[in-house]
């Protein structure tokens, strides 16, 4: 009873530990007991760091100061005010990771624009649509993008586009002054200032709306979280996610400017750019499972300066933690988020004898709710729907006032997904609410059957679904991405889940494809599975 109280202590002074520091860096951006605006973050940042390296490529030896960083966003902001851009104009952002990016990002904040970065892997059919549902005034192309963008007009899904920039509008040859003057407005903390399209997992993408407020939060959240692991003074973070996805943006856009760490760009997911990226000695690893699941084949990947890893944006699987740890001696701390909340909600920085779908407590300053469908709290331990409350939680869905309704409630968000609390507070993500399998009045929870057949030797990937059959409701179904063409290894598999799962949870078929459809998020695309 003594050690387990010795536990309980230590839980709780970590616990509040977290606590602290959050509201500590809360005070240093709070000015007469008001939160700042986003706009005011570069800013901010070049007064405290200006002469600090901010941007560093991983494929050359360019790099920028927060000063040349403040400076070339500037130009850009009196460019987009020549163009009556106005506080409240939405403005596209549809470039793939680079300095550029981190340019126009802030140049739209700093006179009060809302930024709407879009996923460069959008279908013609989807952008059309975002395009249409932002409003957008301006839209800011990369070079690479700019067929995609015509395309629109040739097969008749637009009449009309924004205007468009392209990314080499940017001025990189005026000289950086010695002071740099610009009115930055202190706007309302609580005014939209960015929209980011999500496909969740039906329907068009819908536009989540974040507000300063929610964006500060989730950043000085996931910073806390992230100094009971780091005790250096000077992060330097690795960015291979794709930065339109507010995973890449909370870790390294807003965290960096707020905190004067480095960044480390990586212009895509490329085995030769990632090792020429790791050489520039990055002392933070945030990335997605498929991404570790890589670093596991590369085996000698230099990895000594890196102090945190991270895994978000999809369930971590046993088989990849436990390779990395035998590969490179170092632990993943299994993160849970979704761009609703901002969207880091959770990681777990204590996992080392946790299975992976356990994340940890939630973030300091966020409450977390489970709840069965008719919305009554369950007890400890016990399944169900996770609900979420905090100022990360976003203000609603853009011009879908019955979609926003039905998921804010009150203040609390319904995240769609399955999860359960130990006795401890610490959070188990169970999936997605909408891919639980029902057989014959039986739960079924994909997660678990993926993670069992993960640890095949020749699995690299899997999902599994579920397919309606008229006298069981419905049976999983195992999609399998093999290696080397193995095809013939359904009876093995069939063999594992027998060992390891109950009757009924065991796939009807287990179909091996040499992979499986991913989306821009490092998941699979179970949608393209069920069709």
């Amino acid at each position: 009873m003594e050690l387990l109280d010795q536990f309980k202590n230590i839980l709780g002074y970590k616990r509040k530990r977290e606590q602290d520091i959050f509201l500590d860096i809360k005070n240093s951006f709070t000015i007469n007991g008001k939160l700042i605006f986003a706009g005011e973050l570069l800013k901010k940042a070049y007064q405290k760091f200006a002469d600090r390296d901010v941007l560093i490529t991983a494929d050359s030896d360019r790099k920028i100061t927060y000063k040349e960083l403040y400076f070339r966003s500037i130009l850009v902001s009196k460019k987009l005010k020549e163009l009556q851009v106005k506080p409240g104009d939405r403005i596209i952002l549809h470039i793939e990771n680079s300095f550029d990016f981190y340019v126009i990002y802030f140049a739209i904040w700093n006179i009060g624009a809302i930024a709407v970065p879009l996923n460069t892997f959008l279908h013609e059919k989807e952008l059309a649509h975002v395009i249409k549902d932002s409003g957008a005034k301006i839209a800011f192309v990369g070079n690479n993008l700019q067929e995609n963008w015509s395309n629109l007009l040739k097969v008749g899904l637009l009449e009309n586009l924004p205007q468009i920039l392209l990314q080499d509008s940017i001025d990189w040859q005026t000289e950086v002054p010695d002071k740099i003057d610009f009115n930055i407005d202190s706007l309302n903390p609580d005014e939209l200032c960015l929209l980011l399209y999500t496909s969740g997992t039906t329907g068009l993408p819908k536009g989540v709306m974040l507000s300063s407020r929610n964006i500060l939060i989730n950043a000085m959240q996931a910073y806390a979280r992230l100094t009971l692991c780091s005790h250096r003074k000077k992060e330097r973070l690795f960015c291979v996610l794709p930065l339109f996805h507010s995973f890449a943006q909370n870790t390294c856009m807003w965290l960096p400017v707020m905190t004067g760490a480095s960044v480390i760009i990586v212009p895509k997911i490329d085995r030769k750019l990632i090792l020429r990226g790791l050489l520039k000695k990055p002392t933070i690893f945030f990335g997605f499972p498929a991404l570790y699941g890589l670093l596991c084949l590369l085996k000698t990947a230099p990895l000594d300066s890196i102090q945190i890893f991270v895994s978000g944006a999809d369930m971590l699987p046993d088989k990849i933690r436990s390779a990395f740890a035998m590969i490179y001696g170092r632990k993943i701390c299994a993160g849970y988020g979704l761009t609703e909340a901002s969207p880091v909600v959770a990681f777990n920085y204590d996992n080392d004898s946790k299975k992976t779908n356990v994340v940890g407590k939630v973030l300091a300053s966020m409450e977390c709710d489970i709840r069965d469908d008719k919305e009554h709290s369950l007890r400890q331990d016990q399944s169900g729907i996770l609900w979420l409350r905090g100022d990360n939680i976003m203000l609603g869905y853009y011009n879908s006032p019955e979609a926003t309704n039905k998921i804010l409630k009150n203040g609390w968000l319904n995240t769609g997904d399955l999860a359960s609390l130990d006795k401890y507070g610490n959070l188990a993500i169970n999936g997605r609410d909408k891919d639980l399998i029902i057989h014959k009045g039986f739960n079924i929870y994909p997660q678990e059957i993926e993670n069992v057949l993960m640890s095949h030797p020749h699995v690299i990937k899997a999902a599994v679904v579920g397919i309606d059959e008229v006298l069981s409701g419905q049976v999983p179904i195992a999609y399998l991405a093999v290696k080397g063409g193995e095809q013939n290894i359904q009876d093995s598999l069939r063999l594992l889940c027998l060992n390891n799962l109950a009757q009924y949870k065991i796939p009807r078929k287990f179909v091996c494809l040499d992979d499986l459809p991913m989306n821009s998020a490092g998941k699979v695309d179970k949608k393209r599975l069920q069709i």
